[in-house]
């Protein structure tokens, strides 16, 4: 009996071995299904896969009116009228009272110049003035004299009782007196000009404004020599340059080729550099009837319908010409992007966003169409890119980048 039990003790070496085996081929099944399933996974999400090359546009804004656009140019804001203040006179300038920036009236004094000499002269003019009057008083007591004496001696002589000796002397008298009235109201009027001359030579020491406007420019400091010439070193031929910023018209070139697309009074949109984000109405003021034939271009000028304190001489402008007013909504702007780069899947439209060099599908809500691009009403911003003309092959999560142009 015990040897029988000692025999059931016995290990079986076959079973010992076989189920180690079996265990090890089911772990190496089981972990060879996880990796093929997560390589799947990585290559669906991109991760082992070269980066696509795709075209990148970036979310911007529109205006409708961009749709009504027939020709385009580009110049630079000059005002119509604009002046440098002088003096006639040479001198040292002494005042001045406006900087850059500074609204003037017509008509204002802005600076003055050193007028001393001019001073003492209107001084020199006002007294001989008043000599000239004090010439004729004494001149026309004279003749009142003489004439007395003449009509005295003119009676006397008709009775006889004086010769006629006495009588052409007080003619003489007479005739002499009268000159002398003369010459002294002609003496008089010399030196009212006199005087006048030397008042219009004080006010051309006080530089005065011609007309409301603005000044750009300051061309002279106190104390530089200011003279109508300009030739002498370190003088200065003026002192300030204004502008009249009504004035304000954009001067554009248009080729002689598209002058058929245009005529006076079209309208047309201005979009200044200094400013991308506004949109001004304008009108064609005047062609200019002259040709450059260097350039092959004319000048025409385009007048702001609307007034805006921001507009600057010298500004760079773009001009677009439009085949009719652009209405208030159509002024209004739009989120777009190009056409091309809307997915439409199911019905939906969809976008590829680019974020950190990975394509992220966005659904989309699209507005009106605007010439090759459609608004976005929802779904992506101003400054966003997406991809244009996304390959069949891209999907959402993909790496991507830019293609080399």
């Amino acid at each position: 009996m015990a040897d029988e039990d000692l025999s059931k003790l016995k290990i079986e070496k076959t079973r010992a071995i076989s189920r180690p085996r079996r265990r090890k081929k089911i772990v190496f099944w089981v972990l060879l299904v996880l990796v093929i399933i997560l390589s799947g996974v990585l290559y669906y999400k991109g991760t082992f896969t070269p980066a696509i090359q795709v075209q990148i546009a970036t979310v911007t804004q529109v205006y409708p009116s961009q749709a009504l656009t027939v020709l385009n140019a580009s110049g630079y804001v000059v005002p119509q009228r604009k002046s440098a203040l002088a003096s006639k006179v040479t001198g040292r300038l002494i005042w001045l009272g406006v900087e850059e920036g500074n609204r003037v009236k017509k008509d204002q004094i802005i600076a003055r110049l050193e007028s001393q000499d001019v001073e003492a002269a209107k001084k020199q003019a006002e007294a001989n003035v008043n000599a000239a009057r004090h010439n004729i008083e004494l001149a026309r007591a004279e003749l009142r004299e003489a004439t007395l004496n003449l009509e005295r001696n003119k009676a006397l002589l008709a009775k006889g009782y004086v010769a006629t000796s006495l009588y052409d002397s007080a003619l003489a008298r007479y005739e002499k007196a009268a000159a002398a009235v003369d010459g002294a109201e002609a003496t008089l009027k010399a030196n009212l000009a006199g005087l006048e001359g030397a008042d219009i030579s004080l006010e051309y020491t006080s530089i005065r404004v011609p007309f409301d406007g603005v000044v750009l420019t300051k061309n002279a400091d106190i104390g530089d020599i200011v003279t109508p010439i300009g030739a002498a070193a370190n003088a200065k031929s003026a002192v300030i340059t204004i502008a009249d910023m009504n004035s304000l018209q954009v001067e554009a070139d248009v080729s002689e080729s598209n002058l058929n697309k245009i005529k006076r009074g079209q309208p047309c949109e201005i979009q200044l550099d200094a400013l991308p984000g506004d949109r001004f109405r304008g009108a064609i003021h005047t062609i200019v009837p002259t040709a450059d034939r260097t350039k092959a271009t004319v000048m025409v000028k385009i007048r702001f319908v609307d007034k805006d304190s921001r507009v600057l001489p010298e500004m760079s402008a773009k001009v677009a010409f439009l085949s009719r007013p652009a209405k208030p909504e159509e002024q209004k702007p739009r989120v777009a992007i190009s056409q091309s780069a809307i997915v439409n899947k199911k019905g939906k439209e969809s976008v590829f966003l680019v974020k950190e060099n990975i394509a992220v599908e966005t659904a989309v809500t699209l507005g009106i169409k605007i010439s090759d691009m459609v608004e976005i009403l929802d779904g992506i911003k101003v400054g966003q890119q997406v991809v244009i003309n996304p390959p069949e092959k891209l999907r959402n999560g993909l790496k991507i980048k830019a293609a080399e142009k």
